[in-house]
């Protein structure tokens, strides 16, 4: 589905119809944090956001899973599996499952270390531990409260930001930015604050900035036509990226978050790409969606993330790496 264009702008009468509904879903939202969860033996890392949609938290997940594992720290990821139809609690393994049963995002990380998919993040927490994970790193699931978190991270979208700042389904947000804020201990700014997201954001709480670089795949496309295409929740961040990075955007084509691409759909794409004379690319978490039979014909170009002052990062993993008993 793609967001209602009234979550970004705010006017009109549907936000204020849908209102009351707003105040049924935060009271639920509320009710449900109020209650406690499994706490593990091990570090918990959450990167979550306030609204629905992505806002790059599978990125920082990601980054902080890298970090990890240069301190020596075996990490395991655990997210629930948006759109796949697994429940869980499930190893990912990228030879034997595909995006209709684990989701994509799933699939991104289980390439890089163990991945778990939990609708039950407790449970999901429970067989990562059984499993020898050192520490459990959370794609999502803030407004999860079954496994307890040590650290949370609240992901903002500097483009987006918090949208018209209402609940679902009146807005965008989970829940209101105060009470997601308030269970967080820092929050991760990507892009440029267009949207006033600092202003919104409890002034005791510590901002970390970041943006978003292209992988080392765009260096070999820098000065070439591309035709670029995805299905993510931000498009813009992805096509400005490879602007960014020196590619000739000639053609794009953007798609609703999570889109099963089918069959016709690479069909046209490829075309559209040939007739501009342009190189077919997109996203790695849009390749994973692609019938495999075109795969060989589309290039994936990564995004990465670019810490502003990584050593802010890397100070706020320090006391729970420290926690991880490293095996001699």
């Amino acid at each position: 589905m793609r967001a209602p264009g009234f979550w970004v702008g705010g006017g009109g009468l549907a936000p204020l119809l849908l209102s009351p509904f707003s105040a049924i879903y935060a009271g639920a939202t509320a009710r449900r944090m109020a209650r406690s969860g499994w706490r593990a033996p091990v570090p918990v890392i959450c990167c979550g956001n306030a609204t629905a949609g992505g806002a790059g938290k599978t990125t920082v997940a990601l980054d902080i899973g890298r970090r990890l594992a240069d301190r020596g720290v075996g990490a395991h990821f655990l997210l629930r599996g948006y759109g796949g139809s697994l429940k869980g609690p499930l190893r990912v393994d990228p030879d034997s499952h595909d995006s209709t049963q684990v989701g994509d995002e799933a699939l991104l990380l289980a390439e890089v270390r163990p991945t778990w998919i939990s609708a039950d993040r407790g449970a999901g927490g429970q067989a990562a531990v059984a499993a020898g994970a050192q520490a459990i790193v959370m794609d999502d699931g803030l407004q999860n409260p079954t496994l307890e978190k040590d650290l949370s991270l609240l992901v903002v979208d500097g483009t987006f930001g918090f949208g018209n700042g209402r609940v679902i389904p009146a807005g965008p947000l989970r829940e209101p930015v105060a009470r997601a804020a308030a269970r967080c201990q820092a929050a991760v700014l990507i892009g440029e604050d267009k949207t006033g997201v600092l202003a919104q954001l409890p002034p005791t709480l510590p901002v970390l900035r970041a943006g978003l670089v292209a992988g080392p795949e765009a260096a070999t496309l820098a000065g070439q036509p591309v035709f670029a295409f995805c299905g993510i929740a931000n498009p813009a961040k992805f096509f400005a990226t490879l602007q960014e990075a020196g590619t000739v955007l000639a053609g794009r084509e953007a798609f609703a978050d999570h889109y099963p691409f089918d069959e016709g759909d690479l069909k046209d794409l490829l075309a559209q790409a040939e007739a501009l004379r342009a190189v077919p690319v997109t996203t790695k978490k849009d390749f994973v969606r692609i019938p495999p039979q075109f795969r060989s014909r589309v290039t994936v170009v990564t995004v990465g993330l670019a810490w502003e002052e990584p050593a802010a990062i890397e100070s706020l993993l320090d006391p729970l790496a420290a926690r991880v008993p490293i095996p001699a």
